[in-house]
């Protein structure tokens, strides 16, 4: 990428190539059914948040959108699995300093939230 600022043509170069990779999406079972089903994951997955994306305009977030896409084009290509990987951090298992409890924690979870995770809900 050509440093903070990407142009509108390399954020739609981006929504192609996902694009592409639904079209060539073989599911790791090689079952037809599945096939299907993750392709139209992937198309409909990027068709959300590209357009609830569209409005931004700030490099910094546009940044961070994208490398977001980019990582979730990476592992779902490493693992052969479209879908996001959860993470697993029990409800109060993150430390903190004494006496801050609850909003600590909320802190925490969201700083540890991976990079390919921030466009969902916290759960």
């Amino acid at each position: 990428m050509r440093g903070v600022r990407m142009s509108r043509s390399d954020v739609l170069s981006l929504y192609r190539r996902v694009l592409r990779i639904a079209r060539s999406w073989t599911a790791q079972s090689a079952l037809p059914h599945d096939t299907d089903t993750e392709r139209k994951y992937i198309a409909q997955e990027a068709r959300t948040l590209f357009r609830q994306n569209q409005q931004i305009t700030d490099p910094e977030s546009i940044k961070r959108c994208t490398e977001e896409c980019e990582a979730r084009i990476e592992i779902g290509l490493h693992y052969r699995n479209p879908y996001p990987r959860p993470t697993y951090l029990p409800p109060m298992g993150l430390a903190t300093q004494k006496g801050r409890k609850l909003r600590a924690q909320q802190r925490l979870r969201k700083q540890a939230k991976p990079v390919y995770l921030h466009s969902h809900d916290e759960t």
